[in-house]
């Protein structure tokens, strides 16, 4: 029986960077991968939806030769040629995951990995059993499907198989106004296709301040993209040209067709089939992991990370929660993750990102919140690329100063939100933070903006 400091079940991005961070502290560690390192988010999630997104946004530069003094005649563009593009990044990044575990003295072990007994892990098919003095579970999770209306793989899909079309849809319904939805819409979109959203909730993008969900919205609407808001589907029937979608709004109900149909309402751990219940692993309601602070589960030696614990589905919540872990396991003191000072982004067109409380939040804490929305109309960074639609949006407490949330939606915002989860996480005040020199031009500016009028002292605002 082969013996491990440490098990990983499960080569994701919480997976491998556990495992990586267990060798570096000395301990004997195998990662076992049911199908291939890097999980979902290299393979068939953030690394291939993120290269679309790029191929879409030339497509539109292309569309603008007006505005920057170019002409095209005939311009052609191979959807086929985009998505060949987006598996061969995956690949890449696959094969550096590879690189990364075995340079790092990772064993990777090929398989379906099983709870055995609380340091026990059997393989299946095969049968073996490894014995590990700890266990990480990794499995990540799964796209949930609507009842009664799961997916075909042709005219209702997932995101996986969204991402091995060849072809743009002419037209598409995405169920779900979440982060993975959008994002699929706003690379449909610039293909052409004919886009309809729609959420169960008031707003697309419930989780995130309402400013920043209003002003997606509207872009997403100036882009000719039809968003239902407050609708439910009801019926998705295929038809020979694609898929029948019975929407309901209040009393209203209208059937949309489409020749496709994204579910994209969440996901669900990958818990089930494990052993985890039978082994003494506890699991809440929803089939998610309980853990500690540590990462630690009810069984004793057996520890959880990533999508399976409910805490927030992200590929860096992960990430860093299989750093604790690891740490934890060799005996290191850790500090706890503050997982609303963990960035939020969705890519899409526009991008939107955001870290910490939102304003009703911030209320329901106890805080008494001030707040100030930066536009990004008179940015001259923002100007000069010609996307000055948005805003940065800084939340702070009244009394204490510090601040609490910032909430972006515009251009590379997805790039900048890292400096202001850094603040938050040092537990910055307003004044601190003003005090930075940004650099000029650049986008961030705004931020430097709405720091100085929570100030008092606003220049160009």
């Amino acid at each position: 029986m082969s013996k491990y400091d440490v098990i990983v079940i499960g080569g994701g991005p919480g997976g491998y960077v556990a495992a990586v961070r267990c060798t570096q502290l000395g301990l004997k560690t195998a990662v076992v991968e049911k199908e291939a390192v890097g999980g979902t988010c290299v393979n068939w999630g953030c690394i291939p939806i993120k290269s679309l997104l790029r191929n879409a946004e030339v497509v539109h530069l292309l569309n603008q030769g007006r505005t920057y003094g170019f002409a095209l005649e005939g311009l052609s563009v191979d959807y086929a040629a985009a998505q060949k593009r987006s598996r061969q990044v995956s690949t890449r990044q696959g094969r550096r995951v590879q690189a990364l575990l075995k340079t790092s003295g990772v064993e990777v072990i090929a398989g379906k990995a099983v709870l055995a007994g609380p340091r026990q892990v059997r393989l299946e098919p095969s049968g073996e059993v490894l014995e590990a003095g700890n266990i990480i579970l990794a499995t990540g999770s799964q796209a949930r499907q609507i009842p009664g209306m799961e997916p075909d793989g042709e005219r209702i899909i997932t995101f996986r198989q969204a991402l091995e079309l060849t072809q743009a849809p002419a037209s598409v319904v995405v169920v779900g106004g979440g982060p993975i939805g959008l994002e699929f819409a706003s690379v449909w979109n610039r293909y052409g296709s004919n886009i309809t959203v729609v959420e169960m909730m008031p707003r697309i993008m419930p989780l995130e301040d309402p400013d920043v969900s209003e002003e997606v919205a509207r872009q997403y609407k100036k882009a000719k993209m039809d968003i239902r808001v407050e609708a439910a589907v009801k019926k998705a029937e295929l038809t020979d040209a694609g898929v029948a979608i019975t929407v309901a709004q209040g009393e209203a109900e209208e059937v949309i067709d489409a020749q496709m149909m994204l579910s994209a309402i969440g996901f669900v751990p990958n818990t089930k089939g494990l052993g985890l219940e039978e082994a003494g692993v506890q699991l809440n309601r929803a089939g998610q992991v309980e853990i500690d602070e540590q990462m630690r589960s009810s069984l004793p030696g057996v520890y959880a990370i990533g999508d399976i614990t409910g805490k927030l589905a992200l590929a860096h919540t992960a990430s860093a929660q299989g750093v604790i872990a690891a740490e934890a396991i060799a005996g290191r003191a850790t500090e706890p993750l503050v997982y609303e000072n963990i960035p939020r982004c969705t890519f899409g067109a526009p991008e939107s990102a955001s870290v910490g409380l939102t304003e009703a939040q911030a209320a329901e804490r106890g805080y008494e919140p001030v707040a100030q929305q930066s536009p990004l109309a008179p940015n001259g960074k923002a100007v000069a690329l010609n996307e000055n639609a948005g805003f940065i949006k800084i939340i702070a407490d009244a009394k204490s100063r510090r601040v609490l949330g910032v909430h972006m939606v515009g251009p590379h915002v997805t790039e900048m939100i890292g400096g202001a989860a850094m603040a938050l996480n040092l537990g910055a005040t307003v004044e601190q933070m003003a005090g930075t020199v940004f650099p000029h031009p650049t986008v961030s500016e705004a931020m430097m903006e709405g720091l100085h009028a929570l100030a008092g002292h606003a220049i160009h605002i």
